[in-house]
């Protein structure tokens, strides 16, 4: 079934609903939003989109966010939500290797002028182009499409640093939204999913639960994250429900406690995308009581591997309280776990091994990548590259992962592509980069770096260097400059002996502010 088909229900069911907020402000009800949704899919359709071709987003959070992917949907495309705070070029490749028929962006002249996504066309919400396309009579439902239908096109990476293409298809949509009402959070239309976290990812694919029950949807006036404002619009909309790394649960329950809130009006906060320290979650149940539940997922098993219920978090009295807090929870109900052995032979609770996970909700496979899906997908299993171990009662503990990824603030940073920016700098001859813990990130991202001989590449220059090929958020907080990278006989670099540099610390050279 078509994702879009929940927007037509709900607006032929409860038409006056209010549907989409700026802030506090209602931008339109449930027949608004799907109004539009269905004039933008009459637009791609006279544009000559068929059903199955590919359209991408690259915006940041915004109210019009919600119509244009429903309206992709409602013509019965693929949607291929790009994350709003990627470089152009590297935006550019994904749009380009999608083989997109058509992007919706903030700033088209960015897009276009790297060069790399040749004649495809670029349209602004709010500009003329948008008026011309958003003018064709609606169509009066969505397109029909197949379970095995891909709807989301979800572009995550691998060890190599090149995105890869994870094809959702309709019917894993499903599953992840009929999981989260079955082991995560229930929904009813008096509540209020707020989107502070990108729309592209975990937050933007818990819309699909929220619109399946005539739910709000509230774009902060910020447009992202800003702890205060969040506190604010709770206060005022109630009930409000939302995504966030934790690293923002951190910054939020840090401004709560400082204005002595208790986050009156917040119902639920969905936690995941990196790890979360015990000692934080404790203070944030502290600060904002039992409002929290934690998620593991992947893209390619969109948040539904495992989940930690906000019972579990909150019963203090359980003597595993404290190692359940430090696990990431039980499969969810479509998923089935197993640890696994080098040999992919399933190990015994207890034994760390590969997390695999099996279910309606695995993706169908990376776009024209043979060889990743060789290693991702066995017999209907995903190998996450994630190592880990079931306790006797079936939580799943984390311990590290089996690629070097690291999650800053709940975004994946892949070194090979910092590394390869860095060495665009003129003065840098190698460089390894490394994450390594940090109390408010989660990781950080470390770059050694050896100059070429007579030089001494400044921070400034190195954060230059990156900023020029990749998003901000990616470059390093911290350089090192070291006469050489640890190898080993086959002159791989030991990324182990530059963690165990990190202790004791050695004199680094801070980024630049």
């Amino acid at each position: 079934m078509n994702p879009a088909e929940w927007l037509a229900r709900a607006a032929r069911d409860t038409p006056a609903a209010p549907a989409l907020f700026h802030g506090t402000r209602q931008v339109c009800d449930y027949a608004g939003f799907a109004r539009q949704a269905a004039a933008i899919a009459a637009g791609l359709h006279a544009r000559g989109i068929a059903q199955g071709d590919r359209v991408a987003i690259f915006m940041p959070n915004c109210v019009d966010y919600l119509p244009i992917l429903f309206g992709i949907f409602w013509a019965g495309a693929t949607a291929v939500p790009v994350n709003g705070k990627l470089h152009a070029r590297e935006a550019a490749w994904i749009v380009a290797h999608s083989r997109a028929a058509l992007v919706f962006a903030k700033d088209p002249e960015a897009l276009t002028a790297t060069g790399d996504i040749g004649t495809t066309p670029c349209i602004a919400p709010g500009s003329a182009d948008f008026a011309t396309l958003t003018a064709a009579p609606p169509h009066d439902w969505p397109a029909a499409m197949d379970r095995d239908d891909t709807a989301w096109l979800f572009y995550t990476s691998g060890t190599t640093g090149r995105p890869k293409g994870a094809m959702l298809s309709a019917g894993n949509l499903m599953a992840m939204s009929l999981s989260y009402l079955a082991d995560v959070d229930d929904v009813s239309p008096r509540d209020a999913a707020l989107y502070a976290a990108p729309m592209s990812h975990g937050a933007g694919l818990y819309a699909f639960v929220h619109i399946l029950r005539g739910a709000r949807h509230v774009v902060p006036e910020s447009g992202g994250f800003d702890p205060a404002e969040i506190l604010s619009l709770a206060r005022s909309l109630r009930n409000i429900s939302m995504f966030a790394a934790p690293t923002m649960v951190k910054r939020l329950v840090d401004t709560a406690r400082a204005c002595q809130s208790n986050g009156d009006g917040i119902k639920t906060i969905v936690y995941g995308g990196g790890p979360m320290y015990v000692a934080d979650i404790q203070t944030a149940l502290a600060v904002l009581g039992p409002k929290f539940v934690q998620i593991y997922g992947q893209g390619e098993a969109p948040m539904t591997i495992s989940a930690l219920s906000r019972a579990d978090l909150a019963d203090h009295d359980h003597p595993d309280w404290a190692a359940r807090l430090a696990s990431v929870g039980r499969a969810q109900s479509v998923a089935e776990v197993r640890i696994l052995a080098p040999d992919a032979s399933p190990l015994p609770r207890g034994e760390i091994g590969e997390i695999a996970v099996r279910g309606p909700q695995v993706m169908r496979g990376y776009l024209d990548n043979p060889e990743a899906n060789a290693r991702a997908l066995r017999d209907g299993w995903l190998l996450t590259g994630d190592l880990g171990h079931l306790d006797p009662a079936g939580y799943l503990h984390l311990h590290d992962r089996a690629r070097d990824m690291v999650i800053s603030g709940g975004s994946n940073i892949y070194p090979r592509e910092v590394e390869e920016a860095l060495l665009t700098h003129p003065d840098i001859s190698e460089v390894s980069v490394i994450g390594t813990p940090d109390p408010d990130w989660g990781e950080i991202v470390v770059a050694f770096v050896v100059p070429r001989d007579g030089t001494t590449p400044d921070p400034r220059s190195m954060d230059d260097a990156c900023t020029a090929m990749i998003a901000r958020f990616k470059k390093p907080k911290r350089y090192i400059l070291v006469p050489e990278l640890p190898k080993n006989n086959y002159g791989k670099v030991l990324k182990t002996e530059l963690r165990a540099q990190l202790t004791p610390d050695p004199t680094p050279v801070p980024a630049a502010s």
